[in-house]
């Protein structure tokens, strides 16, 4: 940056100082947003690793925001329970037992090509009641680098045939981006497309197979960042998580914490 000649050092501090506090308030704002997808690489928080630190909640058809959802359309106290990566023949059944034993609807996260090819478990995923959200064809943690047009495919293509899976004009309502890998245009595609973006704000590393006590510990210490909980029930043994979140609705239920569907739009 260049300066006029003959400008003060104490000018040059006081800009700094200014400049200093823009960007601590735009972290603050955006909070941790360094994200891979569970169990792949490094540690996980919140939500995205966007590089839009706006989150622009821009006006789309059917009133869906561009933001990425944060609260439950149960209340303040209420926690969003997510499942990711399947359908899968093994772990959906199980995941599906323990939601109805607990009187739980949960909001699962498909890849498209899993839901084409077990069309039966989609079915059975909204005929209980539960919300569809769209989670790309290839599941590619480094979308946030592809062209748009490659995130566009991602992201429709998986859409088309998850709805296509569950039939009688079940609609997906939202998106997720793998890793958390959202962008300006990945966000802006799914809410045109009438899906709002869904984070998470507990990482329960279930996909690492940390072991049960470790997966429900993680619930309880991080259900403070925020209510959506993420969890699989693809990806492999997924065992852990059938009976981390036996107890984890268990725990909630303790709290009084009731469980719900992740915000959709605006209020």
């Amino acid at each position: 940056m260049r300066f006029m000649a003959g400008e003060s050092k104490q000018g040059i501090r006081a800009g700094a100082v200014v400049m200093a506090s823009a960007a601590a308030v735009a972290a603050t704002v955006w909070g941790v947003a360094t994200l891979v997808e569970p169990g792949k690489a490094a540690t996980q928080q919140n939500v995205s690793r966007s590089t839009d630190p706006a989150g622009g909640a821009g006006s789309q058809p059917q009133g869906i925001p561009e933001g990425i959802a944060h609260g439950s359309e149960a209340g303040e106290n209420a926690v969003n329970i997510t499942i990711d990566d399947g359908p899968d023949p093994r772990w959906t059944p199980k995941v599906l037992e323990v939601l109805q034993r607990h009187d739980v609807k949960a909001t699962f996260c498909m890849v498209g090509p899993q839901a084409k090819a077990h069309p039966g478990l989609v079915k059975k995923v909204v005929a209980a009641g539960h919300r569809l959200c769209d989670h790309t064809m290839d599941h590619d943690t480094a979308m946030d680098k592809k062209s748009v047009a490659y995130q566009e495919r991602q992201i429709l293509d998986a859409k088309e045939l998850i709805e296509e899976a569950a039939g009688s004009g079940a609609k997906v309502e939202y998106y997720r981006a793998p890793g958390g890998a959202f962008t300006p245009d990945s966000r802006r595609i799914a809410a045109a497309h009438g899906m709002r973006p869904l984070g998470w704000n507990v990482d329960t590393k279930d996909f690492g197979k940390p072991g049960t006590a470790a997966v429900v510990d993680a619930v309880k210490r991080e259900i403070g960042n925020g209510p959506t909980v993420l969890f699989h029930d693809g990806g492999g043994n997924r065992a852990q998580t059938v009976d981390a979140l036996d107890q984890v609705l268990d725990w909630l239920k303790e709290q009084g914490r009731p469980t719900g569907f992740p915000v959709r739009t605006t209020p």
